[in-house]
């Protein structure tokens, strides 16, 4: 049988035996009939809060936090919706901030794909730097002892619109909502602090899970102490396509989002597989290695322990260079001494996060990565195992476990997020 991940731009076709396979996917929903219109009577008829021409008057400072290139969210459409609605505020008024968190900034032209040329050429930008401190505010500290430094300009804004997508999230159970504040215009400190390996390494922190998610738990906190205004959401299908709107009150209408988001992405599995194929659901997600942990997580749901994982993510960025990501895993040998030294005591370095999830995955698992960016020599350097062909790859891997080996393949990887069924 064919199977096409996704992949990059294009995608990537794949044959295997349909005999010991099994395909899950994404619930398909069709997209909104009229992406602005439902945008718009969204923004007119919020949930729990009043419709935001109302909150916004015509003498507010305005700050909208937008997602940036690392997130398929369709700022270009959802946007210009949002700033028609805020047509009475003068230009001069309105931010936009691109809620980096600790990721790098993005290009000229990489803005102008994300948002349009219009809003960009029309509107004064902001690049979150986490590492600004003439830029951020210290507010205290969390119920987990962690210190809050937050965005000056989004903090010192009467009008404070967070927008994102909402999906399942690896860490913070779903994306979305509170997360455009933390991480995405938090400082190093207070993000480090959230991230900690005692955090990450918590059971509860992972696809799903809010309440009791510790990671979850102090991302809506931080973001409550800002006092956001007015929250807009969607959700989004296979195709980029939006399929439901969200605003209004940051808990109600996250909380709603994501049980949208949980009945369609989220597929219950009555077993684990020797064999799980996953990609990291393709253009911009797949853009580097940092990012394909999440198809690894997602694909580690159901493998077997013992079993093998391959992901296919293209890597056109690279491991990346920059950040620390690739000089953590260029630290040892092999996951098990990597997470030895996440876990000693006042260890902390940006992006040991996403490292600790890959070492975590692979003490279950063995981990190919398939991706046309990366040469073996760096793949096997990332402490994985090339895959220079999928079909290739497999056949090894059904002599590996014999003539009873299954099968499974997330086409659209962290797109759709399988869990086993509790015996």
């Amino acid at each position: 049988m064919q199977v096409r991940l996704a992949y990059g731009r294009s995608g990537l076709e794949v044959e295997l035996p349909e005999e010991r396979v099994v395909v899950i996917e994404p619930r398909f929903t069709p997209g909104l009939v009229d992406e602005p219109s439902q945008i718009r009577t969204a923004l007119r008829q919020p949930i729990g809060v009043s419709p935001l021409k109302e909150l916004a008057g015509s003498e507010d400072d305005v700050a909208i936090v937008f997602s940036d290139l690392t997130r398929p969210m369709p700022n270009d459409r959802v946007l210009p919706v949002l700033l028609d609605e805020l047509s009475h505020v003068p230009r001069e008024n309105i931010v936009l901030i691109n809620a980096l968190g600790t990721h790098r900034p993005n290009t000229e032209v990489e803005l102008r794909g994300m948002l349009g040329s219009a809003i960009v050429d029309e509107y004064r930008i902001i690049q979150h730097d986490c590492l600004d401190e003439d830029n951020l505010v210290y507010m205290g500290t969390t119920r987990f002892d962690h210190e809050i430094w937050i965005n000056r300009i989004y903090l010192e804004a009467r009008v404070k619109i967070l927008t994102g997508f909402i999906e399942p999230h690896f860490l913070a159970g779903f994306s979305g909502g509170p997360k455009a504040v933390l991480p995405g215009v938090a400082g190093e400190a207070t993000i480090m602090g959230n991230h900690s390996g005692p955090m990450i390494g918590n059971p509860a922190t992972t696809w799903g899970v809010t309440v009791g998610n510790p990671l979850w738990e102090e991302i809506y906190e931080v973001a409550e102490a800002t006092q956001p205004t007015f929250l807009l959401n969607v959700t989004l299908n296979r195709d980029r396509a939006i399929t439901g709107v969200f605003a209004g009150d940051l808990q109600e209408a996250h909380r709603r989002g994501t049980e949208f988001a949980r009945a369609h992405a989220m597929v219950d599995v009555p077993r684990a597989f020797d064999i799980v194929i996953t990609s990291n659901s393709g253009y911009p997600l797949d853009l580097n290695l940092y990012q394909a942990a999440k198809g690894m997580s997602a694909a580690a749901q159901i493998v077997k322990p013992g079993g093998a994982i391959i992901v296919a993510a293209e890597c056109w960025d690279g491991i990346p260079d920059h950040g620390e990501f690739k000089n953590l895993l260029h630290m040892t040998e092999s996951p098990e001494a990597l997470l030895e030294i996440i876990n000693g005591p006042e260890f902390s370095v940006r992006d040991q996060w996403e490292a600790q999830i890959q070492a975590l995955i692979q003490l279950k698992a063995d981990v190919h990565l398939k991706s046309s960016y990366l040469t073996e020599e760096e793949v096997r350097k990332a402490l994985l195992t090339p895959c220079i062909s999928v079909e290739e790859t497999v056949a090894r891997l059904l002599e590996r476990y014999g003539p009873e080996a299954t099968i499974c393949v997330l086409p659209e990887g962290p797109q759709t997020i399988p869990f086993l069924i509790e015996a």
